[in-house]
């Protein structure tokens, strides 16, 4: 396990994140672990550093995976169609020869990295000399909630992983095994419930402190937590609970849930932090990932776009609000929520000759691009690249809460309040209510999530998680030979023309999916290799 081990390795010291406030990094160094945590600032300082994992500020480390998750789903297409695609295509193509993938690779390494720093905030912060004892819980708090976040990210895309809970030395973790599902799940659990306790409500937070961990996020990932291992009472009571506490509510227009001009909104429970910053680098770089490489102003790179199969969904739905806010097509003679238009389209040199917005095809497979991680022109910073991007990533909303209680419901057999739920997050976007029950209502709760939660980083996990009608899960009909996706995808009278026509990413995207597989990512071979074989790979991955 070489690269776990170079992190465990790190007795003497640790490289952490100091800062001028909670949002903003602007030093950073190295202390030793005996000497640093003497006082207040110095936990504070510390936990930031926990903060700062969940993306590190970097498209690599962490946010290029989420984009590969969505990849793998029927949502996202690889879509650059002019640059080499070797970062994703052997996982989000299911060619089976991932081990070694970078992308994945890179996941691993910084979530246990992760995890490592909050192993260390959880044991030192109780010896700083923190005078008010309630912020010193706090404090820790806030570092549990982050490992059960990280430790969740690695459960659900890997099953289970080797369990480390304290600042291990490297001899502490030779030999050390994959623990199950379950037994990951159970330090989730318990440290999601411990920070719930603990942590104070987004109402009591101050402005300064707004983006830090609170109960209604620890309470939100707990019940999320449940609905995954199907503990579809404990979520219910759970989702229930953030419910009846009031601190969260829909925004009144979908369009604002992603708007760089109402982050840590009323809807969102919580989300990343992303600053501008000439020098440092502080910000996000989804914009620029999943972004327009058209030329002109366009710098993206255009990696993560919109399938024909997704923007069908909204259509057949009929739901025209949610589709201007996640789709920007080629030929756009407008774009929602931007008020610079005709400056852009002139920007990028008017390419399509008639004053529409131009996703060149030849250059994206589906001549489509995200427009939740999209930066209005005027909004965007001098030096519009990553990580420079200040647009927060929302990690957890009101209305995915709305979802999952609807859908733990619906399970539990109460649709009385599944519909409630699900008509609430439907009214926003002025769609009718559903009146179904049973499967019925079922499947109009899981089409739901798909146009609300498009892009998000949620599609693959419900389509792993979800038993259709016949007994297999929902992505074993969607993917494979007969799967509905590709079936889609390589018929040319279904197909989109646009993604029919551009085939340097190849339609047949999902045709080798395989079942007793492709439910979970393989464990990077490095892992296996270093261990030994103490760590043994998942399922079909060898």
């Amino acid at each position: 396990m070489k690269q776990l081990f170079i992190i465990l390795a790190l007795f003497a010291t640790v490289t952490f994140s100091s800062c001028s406030d909670f949002l903003e990094e602007d030093v950073r160094g190295q202390e030793n672990l005996d000497t640093y945590f003497q006082s207040e600032a110095d936990a504070e300082a510390f936990l930031t550093g926990c903060y700062n994992a969940i993306t590190y500020h970097g498209w690599w480390q962490i946010e290029n995976f989420w984009i590969l998750t969505d990849m793998c789903s029927d949502d996202l297409w690889m879509g650059n169609t002019t640059q080499d695609q070797s970062g994703y295509i052997s996982l989000a193509h299911y060619q089976g020869v991932g081990q070694s993938n970078g992308t994945i690779s890179n996941f691993w390494q910084y979530r246990y990295k992760g995890i490592l720093r909050c192993n260390i905030a959880i044991e030192r912060i109780p010896e700083a000399s923190i005078l008010d004892e309630s912020k010193k819980n706090r404090l820790i708090a806030e570092a549990k909630f982050l490992r059960a976040y990280f430790y969740f990210e690695l459960v659900k895309n890997f099953g289970g992983v080797p369990i480390i809970d304290g600042f291990l030395m490297p001899e502490e973790v030779s030999g050390i095994k994959r623990s199950t599902a379950e037994e990951v799940y159970a330090l989730i659990e318990k440290d999601l419930t411990e920070a719930a306790a603990i942590l104070p409500q987004r109402s009591e937070l101050a402005s300064s402190d707004m983006g830090r961990a609170t109960r209604g996020a620890a309470l939100g990932m707990l019940g999320k937590a449940y609905l995954y291992q199907d503990k579809f009472g404990e979520a219910k009571t759970t989702f229930q609970t953030v419910i009846d506490e009031k601190e969260y509510e829909l925004m009144a227009d979908f369009g604002d849930t992603w708007s760089i001009d109402a982050e840590n909104n009323k809807e969102s429970l919580f989300e990343v932090q992303n600053a501008y910053d000439e020098t440092y680098d502080l910000g996000g770089s989804l914009s620029i990932v999943t972004g327009n490489r058209s030329g002109g102003d366009q710098d993206g790179w255009a990696w993560g776009l919109p399938s024909a199969n997704l923007e069908n969904a909204f259509i057949k739905a009929g739901d025209t609000e949610r589709l201007k806010w996640t789709i920007i097509k080629n030929g756009a003679t407008e774009i929602a929520g931007e008020d610079h238009f005709a400056e852009l389209v002139t920007a990028q040199g008017d390419q399509n000759g008639n004053g529409t917005y131009c996703v060149d095809p030849a250059k994206h497979k589906s001549a489509r691009i995200n427009r939740k991680f999209y930066l209005p022109y005027a909004k965007r910073p001098e030096n519009y690249n990553q990580p420079k991007v200040p647009l927060n990533h929302r990690i957890m909303r009101y209305a995915d809460v709305l979802l999952m209680y609807a859908e733990a419901c619906n399970e539990t057999n109460d649709d009385v309040n599944a519909r409630t739920a699900l008509n609430q997050v439907r009214k926003r976007v002025n769609l009718a209510n559903v009146e179904a029950s049973g499967n019925e209502l079922r499947k109009a709760i899981r089409a739901e999530r798909r146009l609300e939660l498009a892009c998000e980083n949620h599609r693959i996990y419900d389509l792993r998680r979800w038993t259709d009608d016949n007994g297999k899960k929902v992505i074993c009909n969607i993917m494979g030979p007969n799967g509905s996706f590709v079936a889609y995808n390589t018929n040319q009278t279904t197909a989109d023309a646009y993604e029919w026509e551009n085939q340097y990413e190849p339609s047949n995207k999902g045709y080798t999916f395989d079942e007793n597989r492709d439910l979970l990512f393989p464990i990077p071979l490095y892992e296996i290799t270093m261990s030994n074989g103490t760590i043994e790979q998942n399922p079909g991955w060898n």
